[in-house]
């Protein structure tokens, strides 16, 4: 490095370091990157839980929002004005951030979709300043594996197809959100398709089949259905509860264990419940604290059952066999993409009787299914591996380091 040239500023963004360990896998999957193509990359974030970032991760993070309430609803009119206030504050944190970098990596999750319950004054806006300020400022911004839906509310919509718009790099973790994307009046020409980060973290060593029934691992999910469902919110939970615990029960009747994963800390609440409902020794909790705790424990089990996006993938990833209750057009696509198709069940309904005929069929198949999760993965790490190449292009297209840029 001569004097004229300094390390390239990286900013990595999102709801980091807030409890969700998809997206904190996602992080920890670019990190790798950066840190074995770009060792001499100074990084830093602007995520929901700047203190939880910096002590896993070890770089400086700064905190998404200014006004610190603002995912608690506000009822009183000081606390409207604050979040008002926050509002115009962040346009001005966010632009400064986004100015002292080079490039910034939004890195995977499902930033342009609204499958979960979303305002679009929340992540969405703060996307929206980002991808803007960087078009502004003249800073590279890459949406790197992204998952996108097409979405109804029109605030929503608006913010979302104008943040992919305004991004200089963008790829898709499945075709179905490209497809949303284009749908939604982006041009998608150029946009790639790859696998979630998540694919390329380093996996556990997996337990030989023992050839008896062994622990079946069950990611849990505080599910309430999307946006467009929040008149029947509440129905939803109810069915996809009682649905998951008839199915818990008809396992310690045979004898099997059953061991309740989450990937979020408000899944806690499920799994204390599934524990009170069931009552059995044989059902036990673990409380994760990275995917690669989960990848762990779904290592050493003979199937899986999930619901969370990364659960299902910490579960292909270590070609564990797994039966997904799909609450998105992304698990389908996920599960299909790995083999998997035909062991899907909607979250919205789950019907215990056919979740425990689906699942006998995954374990009657389950060699099989091991055998094409090992191809599909060697398939999905190449996949990253081009996608790193061609985002190192992308971002650095000279060498690693650029000169500073004038404050």
């Amino acid at each position: 490095m001569t004097s004229a040239e300094t390390p390239v500023r990286v900013g990595v963004f999102g709801l980091l370091g807030s409890g969700n360990l998809g997206n904190d896998g996602s992080l920890e999957a670019v990190l790798g990157y950066l840190r074995a193509e770009h060792p001499d990359a100074e990084v830093d974030a602007l995520c929901g839980g700047p203190e939880a970032v910096t002590a896993r991760f070890g770089i400086p993070a700064t905190r998404l929002h200014w006004n610190r309430a603002e995912y608690r609803t506000a009822s009183r009119a000081g606390a409207i004005a604050s979040k008002g206030l926050g509002k115009l504050v962040d346009v001005f944190r966010t632009a400064a951030w986004v100015r002292r970098h080079d490039a910034v990596i939004v890195p995977g999750m499902g930033v342009l979709e609204a499958t979960l319950p979303l305002r679009p004054w929340g992540f969405p806006y703060s996307l929206f300043l980002l991808c803007a300020s960087g078009r502004l400022l003249g800073t590279r911004v890459a949406l790197v594996s992204v998952g996108a839906a097409e979405i109804r509310s029109r605030p929503t919509r608006a913010l979302v197809r104008w943040s992919a718009r305004l991004a200089a790099y963008r790829s898709y973790r499945d075709a179905q959100s490209r497809d949303a994307m284009r749908a939604m009046g982006v041009d998608t020409a150029r946009d790639e398709v790859y696998p979630d980060l998540a694919f390329s973290l380093p996996t556990p060593k997996a337990s030989p089949p023992s050839g008896r029934p062994g622990t079946v691992c069950l990611g849990v999910m505080d599910f309430h259905g999307g946006n467009d469902d929040r008149a029947r919110a509440e129905q939803i939970y109810r069915r996809y509860l009682d649905g998951t615990i008839r199915f818990v029960r008809a396992l310690v009747e045979e004898g099997r264990p059953v061991r309740l994963l989450t990937g979020d800390t408000c899944d806690e609440s499920v799994v204390a419940a599934i524990l009170d409902a069931v009552g059995s020794p044989l059902v036990t909790s673990a409380e994760p604290a990275s995917l690669a705790d989960l990848m762990n424990e779904m290592a050493a089990a003979d199937t899986v059952v999930a619901v969370r996006y990364h659960n299902l993938i910490c579960a292909l990833k270590t070609g564990t066999p797994v039966l997904a209750l799909c609450y998105a057009a992304k698990s389908d696509a996920l599960m299909d993409r790995m083999g998997l198709g035909a062991y899907c069940h909607p979250a919205r309904e789950v019907d215990a009787d056919r979740l425990l005929e689906q699942f006998r069929d995954l374990e009657k198949h389950a060699a099989d299914l091991r055998r094409t999760l090992a191809e599909r993965n060697c398939t999905a790490a190449q996949q990253l591996a081009r996608q790193f190449t061609a985002l190192t292009t992308t971002l650095f297209p000279a060498n690693t380091h650029v000169p500073r840029k004038a404050p």
